[in-house]
C-alpha cells in the first residue's frame, strides 16, 4: 500500500456536531457493545454498500424490480447467506434495512443474544480472549460476521475454562 493512502474502511458523519445522531450513535454503541463509534460507522458504511449496489442494480434494469433481482441473484444470494435477508426479500427491501441489521449478524451480537454472557460487553470479552468458537475455530474477532450457517455452531471452547458450568462468568442459562 503507498504511503498517504486512506486506509479507513467506513465514512464518518457529515457534520460532527449534531446531538441527535450522537445521542442516537451513543444508544447503539452501548446496546450493542461496541468498542467506539468507529466500529458503528464501519456497519453504517457496509450498510450504505448495499444500498448503493441495491439502486445500481434497479438503475440497470430500468426501474424493474422483477430483472433487478434475477440479475442481482449473486447479490441477494449473498446477503441471505448472511442472515441480512429473508428467503423471500427482494432488492426492494435491502433498500430498507436498518443499521441494527447489520449489527445484529455480529459474533458478539450473536455470542450475546445465544446467552452465552451477561452482557454484550462481556460477550465482546469472552471473543476476544478466546473463549469462543465457530465451527469449531476460535474466532477473536467481535465483529465477525456470522453467516446463517454457521450460527448453530457457535460454543465455547473446548479448553476454555467457560466450558464449566458452574462457572461464575457463565450467563444464567
Amino acid at each position: 500500500m503507498a504511503l498517504g493512502t486512506n486506509t479507513t474502511f467506513y465514512e464518518t458523519p457529515n457534520h460532527p456536531y449534531q446531538g441527535e445522531r450522537i445521542a442516537e450513535e451513543a444508544g447503539l454503541v452501548s446496546t450493542y457493545g461496541l468498542k467506539n463509534k468507529e466500529e458503528l460507522w464501519r456497519s453504517e458504511s457496509s450498510l450504505r454498500q448495499y444500498r448503493r449496489e441495491a439502486r445500481s442494480l434497479i438503475g440497470s434494469a430500468g426501474g424493474d424490480v422483477g430483472a433487478a433481482d434475477r440479475e442481482g441473484q449473486e447479490f441477494l444470494d449473498r446477503l441471505r447467506r448472511i442472515g441480512v435477508l429473508g428467503s423471500e426479500d427482494t432488492l426492494d427491501d435491502v433498500l430498507a434495512l436498518e443499521v441494527t441489521d447489520i449489527l445484529e449478524r455480529r459474533l458478539q451480537t450473536q455470542v450475546y443474544r445465544k446467552g452465552y454472557a451477561n452482557t454484550a460487553k462481556q460477550a465482546r470479552q469472552f471473543i476476544s480472549h478466546g473463549h469462543i468458537t465457530v465451527e469449531g475455530s476460535q474466532v477473536r474477532v467481535p465483529s465477525y460476521t456470522v453467516t446463517t450457517a454457521e450460527e448453530s455452531t457457535i460454543n465455547f471452547d473446548s479448553s476454555s475454562p467457560l466450558t464449566d458450568e458452574l462457572h461464575p462468568e457463565r450467563a444464567d442459562q
